[in-house]
């Protein structure tokens, strides 16, 4: 697969490049973000490895946007689809956004955006979302998002502050009617 750029509306989702560096380390060092995603990132060589990953798309078993405004101005985010399989024909997908952009619809722009597009582009017809039970958050980003809730996954991941949370499972199937969003408008 090759790194391609998504329109989600009022947000667009590009490749990354080394120079969003900086603005990748400051996100994921926020308290929040840093406890729901990536808390192995401390260093500003962490997020030059988190970014390597994310820029290398050809195992084929991810991929992964960097979430700009439409206007390209200024990085709100990230999505990522990953554990992409090919067999059973699914994946999971992942996103934060920076503090000035939550609550601006964002990450379900993102979200479904990356999903539209694995379900035309790849061998996919099952994503799924999962997040700890106190991410409440998330929770709506995945409702937003045309997710589905499917169950409570109890103990299941341990998030940055070593402890092991439930967690919820949402899933989107290919053929789920789209949401209505209103960042596509």
């Amino acid at each position: 697969m090759d790194p391609i750029a998504l329109d989600a509306g009022r947000f667009r989702l590009r490749p990354w490049h080394a120079d969003d560096v900086d603005g990748a380390f400051a996100a994921l060092v926020d308290p929040e973000t840093a406890l729901w995603n990536a808390g192995w990132v401390r260093t500003r060589e962490d997020a030059v490895l988190w970014l390597a990953r994310r820029q290398d798309w050809s195992a084929g078993d991810h991929a992964s946007w960097a979430v700009d405004d439409a206007s390209g101005a200024s990085l709100v985010g990230s999505v990522s689809l990953h554990s992409i399989d090919r067999e059973q024909n699914d994946a999971e997908i992942g996103y934060w956004t920076v503090p000035a952009a939550r609550g601006r619809g964002a990450a379900a722009a993102a979200v479904d955006a990356a999903c539209r597009w694995a379900f035309g582009a790849l061998p996919v017809d099952r994503i799924e979302l999962c997040h700890a039970v106190e991410n409440v958050a998330s929770g709506r980003v995945a409702e937003k998002a045309g997710f589905t809730l499917e169950g409570r996954l109890r103990r299941s991941y341990r998030y940055g502050d070593g402890v092991k949370h439930d967690e919820l499972l949402w899933a989107r199937l290919a053929d789920d009617p789209p949401p209505a969003l209103s960042s596509r408008s």
